[in-house]
């Protein structure tokens, strides 16, 4: 196994380097923030193994053996380790370490699934300075960037995300809400799946409600027709489509020209309940240089909260937005830290709601 440390100035951008470096096969080992010249800088420690011999797939055999050696390879065997370390590490993390305040706050979390990889990390923190609050270890692992006007300096913002997400709901949502806060605001809608969603009635529907603009990304000239006309536009709100199979946002992106659009930030919208192993494939699957937030909606539908500080650990990506409810107004909140551990430690929505 080759293993290789990786920095860069954001996380996307040392995700970047692993993936040009080492491939789409790369496990990431660690991710942290840490100093360099007097400067922060995001550090990822990553490994890959050598490529094995692969079968013959002209064969109905080959086909089999090839498709058992992909899914059973050496990543089973570095979940494996790493299952062994965890296991090892468990009865290392002694609650008799921490005050009785720090030990709720970890079986408070582990309850609200939070991944064991965090809790090691805040179990650590916490061991290393005895009087450590508990909110000084989590603040460094979660940030917020709220997602309205003049928070982000890009004009360009895409929506992307597995389907049944909520990308065509909460692009609505923020721009219903941003042309109430800013009745001035020059808003564009643009949908970019091809015409095959129903996602694009809806989305174009709403913009002849609110007198918007509205735009149709089909080919790649067409983003860069929309591109020659932003000036006209204050902020331009882009619903990507789902990305079915083995393709990913950067090749999606490099397809029709978005990943040359230096004024555009990605948004990658998600459920808290998708399983871990879901959110690890969204993770690799949504990489890119522009990815720039998550927005987390259905939170009134989640039982549990965990995976907010998961994602925020495995992506280094701030939260931007918080969504709740059915309705398409008043259900979608710019968000903040404070909010986000509100809702995870109190469950409380971001409309003031108790979550049962």
């Amino acid at each position: 196994m080759r293993m290789k440390t990786f920095r860069a100035a954001t996380s996307t951008a040392a995700f970047a380097k692993v993936k040009s470096e080492l491939g789409d096969e790369a496990v990431i080992l660690s991710n942290k923030t840490v100093t360099e010249n007097g400067c922060k800088c995001c550090e990822i420690v990553a490994a890959v193994e050598g490529e094995p011999a692969r079968p013959r797939r002209n064969t109905r055999d080959g086909v089999m053996d090839a498709a058992l050696q992909d899914s059973v390879g050496w990543q089973r065997e570095w979940s494996q380790i790493k299952g062994q370390i965890m296991a090892l590490m468990k009865p290392q993390m002694d609650p008799s370490r921490l005050s009785p305040k720090q030990k709720i706050a970890l079986e408070y979390l582990e309850r609200e699934e939070v991944d064991e990889r965090v809790l090691t990390h805040i179990y650590c923190t916490l061991r290393e300075t005895p009087d450590c609050a508990v909110m000084t270890a989590l603040d460094p692992l979660l940030k917020a960037t709220p997602f309205k006007v003049g928070s982000w300096a890009n004009k360009f913002h895409a929506f992307a995300g597995p389907g049944g997400a909520g990308k065509t709901s909460s692009l609505i949502r923020l721009a219903l809400r941003i042309k109430k806060e800013r009745p001035r605001t020059r808003l564009c809608l643009a949908t970019a799946d091809g015409g095959r969603g129903k996602g694009r009635l809806v989305l174009k529907h709403y913009a002849e409600l609110g007198g918007l603009a509205f735009r149709e990304i089909i080919t790649r000239d067409d983003f860069a027709l929309l591109h020659q006309e932003s000036k006209q536009f204050d902020m331009v709100l882009i619903d990507l489509p789902g990305l079915s199979g083995a393709t990913n946002l950067e090749e999606w992106s490099c397809l029709y020209g978005l990943n040359e659009c230096r004024d555009l930030s990605v948004h990658l919208v998600l459920n808290p309940y998708y399983s871990r192993g879901q959110f690890e494939r969204f993770v690799d699957k949504y990489k890119s240089e522009q990815l720039a937030s998550v927005i987390w909606t259905k939170l009134d539908e989640a039982c549990t909260f965990g995976a907010i500080l998961n994602m925020a650990f495995a992506s280094g990506l701030p939260v931007s937005a918080l969504s709740y409810g059915p309705g398409l107004k008043n259900s979608i909140l710019p968000a903040s830290e404070e909010m986000v551990w509100r809702l995870l430690f109190m469950r409380t929505l971001p409309n003031g709601d108790i979550q049962p």
